[in-house]
């Protein structure tokens, strides 16, 4: 077997350094079958912190995620903390989902920590991931990690890093981690062994004040009580949101609230679904069945460790829909906009804040509020950094993703489905306490704002070869970008890598206020809105697709609604994505 001799050293290095013999023994066994590719793919790079952290295929290799990959990301936030909060006790919180091996990293992160002589308030039981970045405030804690790996198949795992205010990493934090790590040249500096000591306990004590929280965001009370017996379905995906969701909507005042049993109980091995991802509709097919018996007004489901949440309600003809991530959130953000306006809450020093892919409706709708609506790059760490930037100075009323991510509050620094759960719930009550669904409510918006159309096209690229496909794709577009799409001249091309917006017809370029990234956007003078930006945290490049039209009458909507997606099929075309 020839091996490329960066990859070589890291395989001998695990066969001859201090690694668990059953460790060993896995990786003997890939050599002898002759697997190259999965031992290329193990040991090719060192697990990276992206836009979600940590994450990647559990197994044995410097690229997989196991005890060691996960031992020395914690050495080296422990090293870290070290250098950034000199002479300060340190403190950090840790918490869980239902993966398989979620328990077991979990615990190893604390070993690490606790040897480092850090004190660890560890999660007795799985939680959810916004519980964690709760909890880090709430305890005054330097840093936090949650082992998740959100909606991902089950082979996979993860290790989200937070810091001290409950937000995850962000530059310069998040590369000098990374560089801390790559200081640690053996594993024998890793200190694995636990201090009993160090660790303490939490639980029902931090559940209890968090969803005081949640409630305290509650601002139709009368509507909610009018509107208590509300047919509610909710499902987990076997996962952690079991633990908060139920309860939460209880204390809400619903008081006809199903949950899907074939899902309630935690699972790492999803067993009732293929993907454990809400924005799948064959993820929430078990709780639809049961929507449809129940003639239910609102299905919720949340992903494995419960920041982000999908629904579905009956659109115009009667049919239970699916929303997707963009009219959730903008959906969301109106109703708080609204709730808040109706209660004279609105001074102007409030705003909202979505991510550069996430629809452009949201933004029309804050200027009609008279409400600032700043945009960030992907990943809801931006978010939170734009609201640790404005802390005192403005009042966050809400933000989003297009990816089912939300967060209502300012209590927890992440995308927060157990509060979205409460929060969509008491929209569904305010709507139907005025006469009309919720697919009217988002309806009577398009009428207002435009109707906006959104669409995402996500091509996976596997391994080392597909990184490289992936990289060669974007330098493609970054050199060669359309000049027209599906006939409109394109008329602002944003690249976020070089920071930089060209105003195409004139060639003049402004600079933008953004970290880098690479990703780039193309505007058209009709308004569409194509980004492209390679994931961060799957192998995957994505393409968002962004349309609009207005929307006379309610009447027109299917009409308009079929226009808008033929539109984005046949830029689809044009692109030639496959």
């Amino acid at each position: 077997m020839c091996m490329e001799t960066a990859i070589q050293s890291k395989i001998d290095t695990w066969l001859s350094g201090n690694y668990d013999p059953m460790t060993k023994q896995e990786i003997q066994q890939l050599i002898s079958a002759g697997n190259e590719t999965e031992l290329a793919d193990a040991f090719y790079k060192d697990l990276e912190f992206g836009t979600g952290g940590l994450r990647g295929t559990m197994g044995v290799g410097s690229n997989r995620m196991n005890k060691y990959t996960v031992g020395m990301a914690t050495q080296g936030l422990a090293n870290y903390l070290k250098i950034s909060f000199p002479g300060e006790q340190l403190k950090v919180a840790i918490a869980h989902d239902s993966r398989n091996n979620s328990d077991y990293f979990a615990r190893i992160t604390a070993d690490v920590f606790s040897a480092n002589g850090i004190k660890v308030y560890f999660f007795k039981e799985l939680r959810p991931t916004p519980e964690l970045s709760f909890a880090i405030r709430h305890l005054g804690c330097q840093s936090g990690v949650v082992v998740t790996a959100s909606h991902n198949p089950k082979e996979y795992n993860g290790y989200k890093a937070y810091w001290n205010d409950g937000a995850q990493l962000i530059a310069p934090h998040d590369k000098n981690v990374i560089k801390e790590v790559e200081k640690i040249k053996s594993v024998d500096e890793v200190k694995f062994q636990r201090v009993d000591s160090n660790v303490e306990l939490v639980g029902e004590e931090i559940d209890k004040v968090y969803i005081d929280n949640i409630l305290s965001l509650s601002i139709s009370k009368d509507a909610i009580q009018r509107q208590k017996d509300l047919k509610i379905v909710f499902t987990p995906i076997h996962g952690t949101g079991i633990t908060l969701v139920p309860q939460v909507l209880k204390k809400m005042g619903f008081t006809n609230v199903h949950v899907v049993e074939a899902q309630a109980t935690p699972d790492g091995n999803f067993p009732t679904v293929i993907y454990p991802n809400p924005e799948e509709k064959e993820a929430l097919s078990l709780a639809l069945q049961q929507a449809e018996k129940l003639d239910a007004d609102l299905v919720m489901a949340t992903d494995p460790d419960a920041d982000r949440v999908g629904i579905a309600v009956k659109n115009h003809h009667g049919k239970f829909q699916l929303m997707n991530g963009n009219q959730t959130g903008s959906l969301l953000i109106y109703y708080m906009l609204r709730a808040w306006k109706e209660s004279g809450k609105i001074t102007g020093k409030e705003y909202v804040v979505k991510t550069i892919v996430t629809t452009d409706l949201i933004d029309k709708m804050a200027a009609s509020f008279g409400v600032e609506c700043f945009n960030t790059l992907t990943g809801f760490k931006y978010i939170a950094g734009i609201m640790r930037d404005l802390e005192g100075k403005k009042k966050f009323i809400a933000g989003g993703e297009e990816s089912y991510g939300y967060l209502v509050g300012d209590f927890v620094r992440d995308k927060d489905a157990i509060t979205s759960c409460a929060m969509i719930a008491e929209l569904v009550a305010y709507a139907k306490d005025k006469g009309i669904s919720l697919f009217d409510m988002l309806m009577e918006v398009y009428m207002q704002y435009g109707f906006y159309y959104e669409t995402l096209v996500s091509l996976t690229k596997k391994g080392m070869t597909g990184a490289q496909e992936i990289k060669q794709m974007m330098v493609n577009l970054r050199n060669n970008p359309p000049k027209t799409i599906n006939g409109s001249p394109l008329l602002y091309l944003k690249d976020y890598e070089n920071r930089m917006e060209t105003h195409v017809p004139t060639g003049k370029t402004t600079p933008m206020n953004f970290d880098k990234s690479d990703v780039l956007q193309f505007i058209t003078e009709d308004g569409s809105k194509i980004s492209a930006r390679p994931s961060g945290t799957e192998p995957k490049i994505k393409f968002y697709f962004s349309v609009n039209a207005p929307l006379k009458r309610k009447e027109d909507f299917d009409q308009v609604a079929v226009q808008l997606q033929e539109k984005v099929k046949a830029i689809v075309e044009e692109m030639s994505l496959k």
